[in-house]
């Protein structure tokens, strides 16, 4: 099919749901990906994070034509050899617990809200915050602190109070008899990558503690290896009673996990909670391979040198450029807050082989694949340099 013939079979067949950029790409490899014409692009935003480790990992691609030759769906009534030994894998690296998979970081968070509601008997209050970002399904919506996704589907599910991010009195004032758990995305992707203060996840795990509630860490961006740990809520020195995960664990692939400590996690008993294709045998053997990817290939150390390599870049950009307010984030999740609309930065940079994603109107977001290279950096930001230089020079 030529551009023009699938732009129209979009137009025709396919429900308006999304903003979409008039570029058809037909092949990935690692950090590039071409195009229906074979232009190549550097992408430093790979599917919100899901392409954790490029596009199209060797091993990955491995695991799925393995498993997919043997098994590839079983439901979940029965048992499967790779659901098990991703389970136990997964727990290895996190804490005592237990997970239920499903398809979706939506998925997830659903999944922690029904349970915070089991386990709440009677309490059913979620605190969650300002700029935060769960999902798109009904109560994962109403649990995101963002009116903009919210208006036209009212009325929401109740029981979520949004408070102000990063404010410990405002958490503490907000708790009621009714109050079960508190929801936290430690690093806000899409409410413009603004990062927990220590001070303040380490008072909220104390408040959960001392009130019995549950501390509900959504890493369905920042997990597996995002900010240079496997996990973000790492670098507060404290652990959450309920984790979800999605995005990078499948490598591509689609997947989401409720992670749950293990003193609690039986209290959803058969019949309570299910998906039907969640956990896989091919998602779970490709979910497998990504978590032994990042230790083999010791992916969080060079997330650690070359994300400190594009963060002083960054810094750089800012001193250079007045349009730049901020440069912000960690590991391999940054943002470059801007003073003017970051749109057009974004069609620029496009359309010098570059792709980035702005989110909040005015925040350029940069997560490009965790073994991305600093002479694969060093490209990025020398399209950034062009783009801002037209933009502040004309």
């Amino acid at each position: 099919m030529k551009l023009e013939d699938i732009l129209q079979s979009y137009s025709d067949f396919i429900m308006p749901t999304y903003n979409k950029t008039p570029l058809v790409f037909t092949k990935g490899k690692g950090s590039w990906l071409w195009d229906i014409h074979n232009k190549a692009y550097l992408d430093f935003f790979p599917g919100w994070g899901v392409n954790n480790l490029g596009h199209c990992h060797p091993k990955v691609m491995q695991a799925v034509r393995d498993q997919i030759s043997k098994l590839i769906f079983i439901p979940n009534n029965y048992y499967q050899v790779p659901q098990a030994v991703l389970a136990k894998e997964l727990i290895n690296v996190i804490f005592p617990a237990k997970v239920f998979f499903c398809n979706s970081g939506a998925e997830a968070n659903e999944a922690a809200i029904k349970f915070s509601r089991k386990f709440g008997k009677g309490k059913y209050e979620i605190i969650t915050f300002t700029n935060s970002f769960h999902g798109r399904t009904l109560a994962a919506l109403a649990a995101t602190g963002q009116k903009k996704y919210q208006e036209g589907f009212e009325p929401l599910p109740a029981g979520f109070k949004t408070v102000e991010f990063n404010d410990i009195e405002a958490v503490k004032r907000a708790i009621t008899d009714k109050t079960v758990g508190i929801m936290l995305e430690l690093i806000q992707g899409e409410g413009g990558i603004n990062v927990a203060l220590r001070d303040f996840v380490v008072e909220l795990r104390n408040v959960c503690d001392e009130k019995g509630l549950l501390l509900i860490i959504d890493e369905v961006q920042t997990g597996i290896g995002r900010t240079g740990k496997m996990f973000c809520y790492e670098h507060y020195g404290i652990k959450p009673d309920i984790l979800t995960l999605a995005k990078a664990l499948g490598g591509g692939l689609p997947i989401g996990a409720m992670v749950v400590k293990k003193d609690i996690a039986d209290l959803l008993l058969p019949g309570m909670h299910a998906s039907t294709f969640g956990g896989g045998p091919v998602i779970c053997k490709a979910a497998l391979a990504v978590l032994r990817s990042i230790k083999k290939e010791k992916i969080l150390k060079n997330v650690e040198v070359v994300g400190d390599y594009l963060y002083k870049n960054l810094m750089k950009l800012k001193e250079k450029y007045s349009v730049i307010n901020d440069a912000r984030g960690l590991g391999l999740m940054f943002g470059v807050e801007l003073n003017i609309e970051g749109k057009p930065i974004v069609e620029r940079c496009i359309g010098e082989g570059l792709l980035i994603n702005c989110t909040h109107g005015s925040v350029l977001r940069l997560m490009p694949a965790l073994n991305v290279t600093k002479r694969e950096i060093d490209k990025a930001v020398q399209i950034l340099n062009k783009v801002m230089k037209d933009v502040c020079h004309g």
